[in-house]
């Protein structure tokens, strides 16, 4: 019919506009690493890794976490860099250029967009926080509160003051979109090379600092000494699970988020020695963060950290601040701390505003400058809700969680898992992309670890199975 007629003209059109010869690229593979990583590492791996790892079991903890991560983050983020660059499209009409006829796989791009949307709609306003908290320290204003107390009793009134959090988040938004407007190479790639070059450095700079004081070792110790008692009393299975969702949620995958930097790059590597790097990256992230924040925590706060159930941003702003304000030296460390929480909170958002605009790029014939102006409005509009639902909006609520939690748990705990399972089938079904060209894709280049052979049934067969437990987990637990 006419409709098959249309939509085979718009993939020849799509395929020709966004050839491997006319797409824009990375300058470097350099470029390729740290921005995918940076897409990676976000807030999560900052303060919510190394808490609910001195929750969890400690060493035991990271062991399983990196374990799930070659087990379930590695190949999904293949799969989607796969898709990425065998399709030189975003989530928006990926699927459109590798399906077959009359498939129906491109409705996942729904999810993707909505996915990346809403992860935005409250990311902006936590990022917003962290440039709050930057000016806090670097005028000295927050230092006269001593106890988490007091500092609790701060946060709650910066988070109740719509104006104050409307233009932090404009802010935000602004500068974050301004940055993509430039393009891949001259805005994304430059202004994020140089910010986790910087985060990258901050970060040792502030283990090393957080070393020389005078309980690290105790600290250390809770950290990545393995504990049978802490194991026991965590509970085996608490333990495996929470490390199967850390794992899984830390990466971002499932909506399309890695994917559209699959389609910035060349054939020159594997794909499969890519996803190593940029998960090693994240993990070390992850794992200098409790060196940061565990030295600290046993020297100025009594070996005082959080509990399972009190693992959350706020974490950030009471107890480690109280700490910042304990110490000497503590205005300097706070500024330092949180710069690099903004570098680190910048990152996922430049990384998935790229993603967004890649939609609007795809989907219509505007120039980047006015997709960014129609989204700096939009995504204003739309993270209204989240800024709002601390203080004009806070009475609504559902099942006990605020709109901040409520939007954090639909992109968290569905549309990542669901998403990742709608990669993992397309990738190895033969109703799908397919197994051969999956496979094809991941092994082009002749650099990089080549995915072995032998890993198909484990992909086709037991991967789907665990990304569905994890689903099942994150939605009842």
């Amino acid at each position: 019919g006419l409709g098959d007629v249309y939509k085979r003209q718009r993939l020849e059109r799509l395929k020709k506009e966004d050839s491997m010869e006319n797409r824009e690229k990375f300058s470097s593979r350099l470029g390729f690493i740290l921005i995918s990583a940076g897409c990676a590492i976000g807030l999560g791996n900052v303060y919510r890794f190394p808490i609910t790892t001195g929750a969890y079991g400690g060493a035991f903890f990271v062991l399983i976490y990196i374990a799930f991560l070659v087990l379930l983050g590695i190949p999904v983020m293949t799969a989607e860099l796969a898709v990425g660059r065998a399709s030189q499209r975003s989530i928006a009409s990926s699927y459109d250029v590798l399906e077959k006829k009359g498939q129906k796989w491109h409705l996942a791009k729904y999810l993707g967009i909505a996915g990346n949307y809403l992860l935005m709609m409250f990311y902006t306003t936590i990022s917003g926080w962290m440039l709050i908290y930057f000016i806090k320290y670097a005028d000295g204003s927050i230092l006269a509160y001593k106890s988490a107390e007091e500092l609790g009793a701060v946060f709650g009134t910066m988070i109740s003051n719509p104006v104050l959090m409307v233009c932090a988040t404009f802010a935000v938004i602004l500068v974050c979109f301004s940055i993509c407007s430039f393009g891949l190479q001259k805005g994304v790639e430059r202004i994020t090379k140089w910010m986790m070059v910087a985060l990258l450095l901050l970060m040792v700079g502030l283990a090393i600092y957080s070393c020389t004081l005078s309980n690290a070792a105790e600290g250390l110790k809770f950290y990545l000494v393995p504990s049978l008692k802490s194991l026991e009393n965590s509970g085996v299975w608490t333990v495996i699970s929470s490390a199967m969702g850390q794992a899984f949620f830390t990466l971002s995958i499932g909506i399309g988020s890695i994917a559209i930097f699959g389609s910035y790059i060349g054939k020159e590597r594997r794909l499969l020695g890519e996803a190593v790097t940029i998960v090693g990256l994240d993990t070390f992230v992850a794992l200098m963060s409790g060196v940061i924040i565990f030295p600290a925590c046993f020297t100025y706060n009594g070996g005082v950290t959080a509990d399972a159930g009190t693992v959350g941003a706020s974490f950030l702003f009471t107890t480690l601040s109280s700490i910042f304000n304990s110490m000497p030296g503590g205005r300097i460390v706070g500024a330092l701390f949180f710069v690099f929480m903004i570098f680190a909170a910048f990152s996922t958002v430049i990384a998935v505003f790229e993603n967004i605009m890649s939609f609007w790029l795809e989907l219509t014939k505007l120039s980047r400058r006015k997709v960014a102006l129609i989204n700096i409005a939009l995504m204003l509009v739309l993270s209204l809700p989240c800024v709002l639902g601390f203080n004009v909006l806070e009475k609504i609520q559902i099942a006990g969680k605020g709109i901040m939690d409520i939007e954090d748990f639909l992109v968290s705990n569905v549309l990542l898992p669901l998403g990742s399972l709608v990669y993992v089938l397309f990738c190895s079904r033969k109703y799908g992309w397919g197994w051969k060209n999956y496979i094809g894709e991941v092994n082009c280049g002749e650099k990089g670890a080549k995915m072995p052979g032998w890993i198909r049934p484990y992909f086709t067969y037991v991967l789907p199975i665990i990304v569905i437990i994890v689903f099942i987990m994150s939605v009842v637990g």
